[in-house]
């Protein structure tokens, strides 16, 4: 019998992959926790599937997303970066993704771990949504409209409210697999 999925996975291999082992699944690993928000950065405006096929050349291409080199890097990392067809060439997501490294650290710095610091958005546990179909899965919520400006005021670029849910559903901060999901209970 055939395992009932979310429906924006479709049937690409690769979505239903991501789906099935990734998203949704709470992330308390600062560094698995900035791989997600440089992607999500890149995804603005564009479809997930579209980052998730680059997902492996934007490992390559930004030192497999250790924020510690990415904050240093230079003007000559910056033009390479440019020019490499591997990833989203976008000249804004490639600089806020180095001075969101930075920014990474700063909260590093003060509250442990970027994850303490994103987690007390959600009392440190997974909000358990309750939808059941697609359409009843929200864009943005109250919590993403706090921590989007949160972010904001610490120096964050492209972490607009959608940006931010689509990364707390990443990160299992939410559980927003719909209720006939196999999923759904599993995370």
């Amino acid at each position: 019998m055939a395992k009932t999925r979310c429906a924006w996975c479709g049937n690409d291999p690769l979505y239903v992959e991501y789906h099935d082992t990734e998203w949704g699944v709470p992330v308390y690993d600062d560094e698995k926790l900035f791989e997600f928000l440089i992607l999500e950065t890149f995804q603005a405006g564009l479809s997930w599937i579209t980052v998730l096929r680059k997902r492996e050349n934007f490992r390559k291409a930004f030192d497999n997303f250790d924020y510690k080199k990415i904050a240093k890097y230079d003007e000559n990392k910056y033009e390479a970066l440019l020019q490499d067809a591997g990833i989203i060439r976008n000249k804004l997501k490639i600089r806020a993704t180095i001075s969101n490294a930075q920014n990474f650290m700063v909260i590093q710095k003060e509250f442990g771990s970027f994850s303490k610091y994103i987690w007390n958005f959600t009392n440190g546990k997974p909000i358990k949504n309750d939808c059941k179909s697609l359409s009843e899965v929200p864009a943005t919520t109250e919590l993403s409209d706090q921590l989007s400006k949160d972010l904001k005021k610490r120096g964050f670029k492209f972490v607009g409210s959608t940006v931010i849910y689509a990364h707390m559903q990443a990160t299992g901060m939410v559980n927003d697999h719909t209720t006939e999901c196999f999923r759904y209970h599993e995370v």
